[in-house]
């Protein structure tokens, strides 16, 4: 008989094992009991995740068409002229910078000639703008359907085992499982949603930042050939 006051000597023993939030476990469930369709749709999501990050930090106005890049390159030119340092500088700066250093290059030619030299970088510009985007629009247009597909494989898989010999058919049961089959195409859904929004949002940056590109390039070579102060 242990007389009160005094502590349980196998309290000491009992070790405290490290505890599971709740919210984790059920995460780790559904996923578990969605079935193997669900982890195409995680690689889908994390590739998602990956380009819009990518995309944000790559498509900032400062790091493609600066506000100060034209009146600088256009006073040292008429200062200097276009020299070798000016190329070289504009050849490891921003986007729009490295498409004047092409259209500078011909300087020497005729305004026709300077034009399209202009023009071919900034077709090689527009594609370096719209990497990964048609990516994550695939990712976008496919996510509901595979969601929709692991919710059909999961279903056949509940029909089948409920129908199955020596198999009970518990309605409660069925329920549950359909329901456990439908987080496909729930999770389909989250990931096309915010896949579709950003897509929209980066193609029309990307149009926004190619028509600045296209105006900022032409008064460049208007300026270069004297028809703009």
């Amino acid at each position: 008989m242990v007389r009160s006051g005094l502590p349980n000597p196998s309290a000491r023993f009992k070790v405290a094992l490290p505890s599971t939030p709740r919210g984790e476990y059920e995460v780790l469930h559904i996923i578990e009991a969605a079935g193997w369709p669900i982890w195409l749709l995680i690689v889908a999501s994390i590739v998602a995740l990956g380009i819009i990050v990518e995309r944000a930090w790559s498509l900032q106005r400062s790091k493609i068409v600066p506000r100060d890049l034209l009146p600088q390159v256009a006073q040292e030119v008429k200062q200097k002229g276009v020299t070798q340092d000016l190329l070289n500088r504009l050849s490891q700066g921003p986007l729009l910078a490295r498409i004047f250093a092409v259209g500078l290059k011909n300087v020497r030619s005729s305004r026709e000639v300077m034009k399209e030299s202009l023009e071919e970088a900034g077709r090689v510009a527009v594609h370096e703008l719209e990497r990964f985007l048609t990516m994550l629009g695939t990712i976008a247009s496919l996510s509901p359907i595979m969601g929709l597909f692991g919710t059909v494989v999961g279903m056949i898989e509940i029909f089948g085992a409920s129908g199955g010999p020596g198999m009970s058919s518990n309605p409660q049961q069925l329920a549950h499982g359909i329901s456990v089959a439908l987080y496909n195409t729930a999770f389909g859904l989250i990931v096309a949603i915010p896949s579709m929004i950003f897509y929209r949002y980066y193609r029309a940056k990307v149009d926004d930042l190619v028509v600045e590109m296209e105006t900022q390039a032409v008064k460049l070579v208007e300026i270069v050939h004297g028809e703009r102060d």
